[in-house]
């Protein structure tokens, strides 16, 4: 099941996605797409930023899980995360607007193309869970685009903003129960004596 990296591994199978799908028709170089926040993007040319995590509120367990003899597992939470993607081209003033088109062009398509991450494509942590994350493109205001930017002294950069859900984050609460191995019948077996024996007087 998957545990407490799986907000992180969440990222990275973003990241992997994204550069299967721009290296290096897009961006040169595999390590030009990562995780940062807009305020500190060091050589990024795409960055990855998670804004927000919430609870899922489609997706209520309640149901506890065996993990051994006599212990449960309490119900997983599910989560929603929130990523906003940003281009930074390099490039000449006179160009830079249109490599960072071509680039959230690209994003698009390749995340429209794989909308579910599937645990056959990333590995144990996705195939373990109860439900595969879905990819959407969030349809935000401008206005909420930029409180979410919120950098000091930077304009808002054209971006992309989506939501991975859900996402399972597994409790670490066990619980243990003592089950009823046998059962002591003495006291019954008193009780049809006295009766017997009252029968007899």
């Amino acid at each position: 099941m998957s545990d407490h990296n799986i907000i992180a591994d969440v990222g990275d199978a973003l990241i992997k996605l994204l550069r299967e799908g721009l290296v290096p028709d897009i961006i040169q170089n595999s390590e030009g797409i990562g995780a940062c926040s807009p305020a500190d993007r060091g050589d990024i040319s795409l960055g990855i930023y998670l804004y927000d995590i919430r609870r899922n509120p489609a997706i209520t367990d309640t149901g506890r899980v065996p993990v051994g003899v006599n212990q449960f597992r309490a119900p997983s939470v599910f989560l929603d995360l929130y990523y906003m993607i940003t281009a930074y081209s390099s490039s000449d003033i006179k160009f830079r607007s249109l490599e960072e088109a071509k680039m959230l062009g690209r994003t698009m398509q390749v995340l429209e193309g794989t909308s579910v991450l599937r645990g056959s494509l990333f590995g144990k942590p996705f195939s373990e869970m109860k439900y595969e994350p879905k990819i959407e493109l969030l349809e935000l205001e401008t206005e909420e685009k930029s409180r979410i930017w919120n950098i000091p002294n930077q304009p808002y950069r054209l971006s992309l903003f989506y939501k991975v859900y859900p996402v399972e984050l597994v409790s670490e609460k066990i619980t243990s129960i003592t089950r009823v191995v046998e059962t002591d019948i003495t006291i019954g077996q008193i009780g049809r004596q006295e009766s017997d024996s009252e029968s007899e007087s």
